[in-house]
């Protein structure tokens, strides 16, 4: 009896231990194929739950279409967009919790894949 109650509590315990990894939030934006990884952190290096990103994407012909896109970060801090034009104006993004704010920017004709480390403050 005691060894299957061991047993038992060391199956729950591996268990816990193995708890998958939350999911990054993902916005497709559906015109092209750059993307952009996000990890937001507070002026402590810790990350930042719920942080809004935002940005509005300019692109085609004289820079006429546009599109604004937003997503939130997960509790580990990071975000992703996805479907950015290669072709565009550099996209600069704003970042924003709780009156904490950060920018960055990427120049997509330079960098089609950006990983963006922010800190707000």
């Amino acid at each position: 009896m005691i060894l299957a109650l061991f047993l038992l509590t060391a199956f729950l315990v591996q268990q816990a231990a193995e708890l998958p990894k939350p999911e990054v939030p993902a916005l497709k934006a559906g015109l092209g194929t750059c993307a952009a990884d996000f990890v937001v952190k507070d002026a402590d290096g810790k990350p930042v739950y719920q942080a809004t990103i935002h940005a509005k994407i300019r692109y085609g012909a004289l820079s006429v279409k546009r599109m604004d896109v937003e997503v939130s970060t997960n509790d580990e801090g990071k975000a992703r967009i996805e479907g950015l034009p290669s072709k565009a104006r550099p996209i600069v993004y704003d970042i924003q919790k709780a009156g904490s704010k950060g920018t960055v920017e990427q120049n997509v004709a330079t960098g089609c894949l950006a990983a963006l480390q922010v800190t707000i403050k």
